[in-house]
C-alpha cells in the first residue's frame, strides 16, 4: 500500500479513540462512504487490534493503527492488519520495526530537530503534534528546509482551520474528536459521525 499516495489523493485522514467501539465494521463503513477512507485505530482504545482486525473487512478502507509506542505494538497492529503505523513523537523501536516489515509509518515529531531524526529513522511522512499550538504559519517555515519531508498535521484541526494548514504545506490533515467524538463512536451515533465527516471532506477541499 503507497500511504504517500493515499495521502495525496485524500489530504486527510482520521483517528479513532474511543472507550468502547461496539460497531467498528459500521463505523469505518460511514468514514468510507462520507469520503474519509483513511482510517487510524489508537492503540490506547480498549481491545484496539481486534477492532483493526474487524474495521479492515470493510471496501475500501486503509486502515492504520495510531498511538503506537513499541515494537510489541507495531506487531500485534500488523498483525491485525493494520497497513500503517502512527506514533505520537519519536518511538526509534516502532521506526524500526515498520521498515523491517515494510509497512509505512508516520513518526509525530514538533521541533525542526525532531523532523531530521524521524526522517533519519525511516519515517514515510512527519505527523506534527500538537499542530493547533504551532498554528499554520509554523508549517510553512518548516518547508523551509525540509521542502521534500511529507508534514500530517494532527490535533486541534478543524473543518474551520484544515484549510490552512494545508494551504500552508501540509500533506494531509488529521480529523479527531471534532468527526469521531469518543462518546459519538461508543454510542454508534454513525449518522451524525458521517455527517461531520463530510463537512471536514467539505472544507479539506476549499484547499483544491
Amino acid at each position: 500500500m503507497d500511504l504517500l499516495a493515499e495521502l495525496t489523493a485524500r489530504r486527510t485522514l482520521c483517528i479513532i479513540r474511543a472507550p468502547a467501539i461496539p460497531d467498528p465494521v459500521g463505523l469505518a463503513g460511514t468514514l468510507v462512504g462520507a469520503g474519509l477512507p483513511i482510517v487510524e485505530f489508537a492503540l490506547t482504545t480498549p481491545d484496539a487490534p481486534r477492532l483493526i482486525e474487524q474495521a479492515s473487512t470493510v471496501d475500501g478502507i486503509v486502515i492504520g493503527a495510531g498511538t503506537v509506542m513499541s515494537a510489541q505494538d507495531a506487531r500485534d497492529a500488523i498483525s491485525a492488519g493494520a497497513s500503517f503505523l502512527l506514533t505520537p513523537g519519536l518511538r526509534p523501536e516502532v521506526a524500526a520495526e515498520a521498515v523491517r516489515q515494510k509497512v509505512p509509518v508516520v513518526l509525530g515529531a514538533m521541533t525542526p530537530t525532531e523532523v531530521a531524526a524521524a526522517v533519519d529513522l525511516g519515517a514515510t511522512a512527519v505527523k506534527v503534534f500538537p499542530a493547533a499550538r504551532l498554528g499554520p504559519a509554523y508549517f510553512s517555515d518548516l518547508h523551509g528546509p525540509y521542502p521534500d519531508v511529507p508534514l500530517v498535521a494532527t490535533g486541534g484541526v478543524t473543518t474551520g482551520n484544515a484549510a490552512s494548514y494545508l494551504a500552508a504545506g501540509a500533506l494531509a490533515v488529521c480529523a479527531g474528536s471534532g468527526v469521531v467524538g469518543a462518546a459519538l463512536a461508543a454510542e454508534s451515533r454513525l449518522a451524525e459521525i458521517g455527517e461531520r465527516a463530510r463537512e471536514f471532506v467539505a472544507a479539506v477541499a476549499e484547499a483544491g
